[in-house]
């Protein structure tokens, strides 16, 4: 295979909540961070030990209006996208990066909106797989 592959799946909780911002052409990008976290047991102390992972996440357009909209702080998503490396220069001329996952599709898995309301109308297709790209035509709605 001469190929190659950049594709990441995580499951995590929302570790704040999805930030928007709007742009004059009319789409917009959301981000938010999505802790995911791995439990073992240390063998000397036979203690459970708990490690985090923070993972930098960004939705385009419909994905992310819909992602504003339904996720909050707290609560348990399913992304599948691509890792993106970004380079900038800080004020003070340091280069500084930045790792993304830009998300191309999405599963709500547990929300605390489903808990307040069930008389608010949510998409039909919420918890199924969400398509994330710049074409409107991919989404139910």
């Amino acid at each position: 295979m001469s190929g190659t592959l950049n594709k990441v799946m995580l499951i995590g909780h929302l570790g704040d909540d999805v930030k928007i911002k709007h742009f004059d052409n009319g789409g917009c990008l959301a981000r938010f961070p999505l802790a995911t976290n791995e439990t073992y047991t240390n063998k000397t102390t036979n203690e459970k030990v708990t490690n985090t992972d923070w993972h930098n996440i960004v939705l385009r357009n419909k994905a992310a209006e819909i992602c504003e909209k339904y996720l909050s702080k707290g609560d348990k998503v399913y992304v599948e996208g691509k890792l993106r490396t970004r380079k900038w220069q800080g004020e003070d001329g340091v280069d500084k990066y930045t790792t993304e996952v830009n998300v191309d599709e999405f599963t709500f898995l547990s929300t605390k909106k489903d808990n307040v309301s069930n008389t608010e109308e949510k998409p039909a297709t919420e918890n199924n797989n969400q398509k994330s790209d710049n074409t409107e035509d991919d989404l139910p709605f």
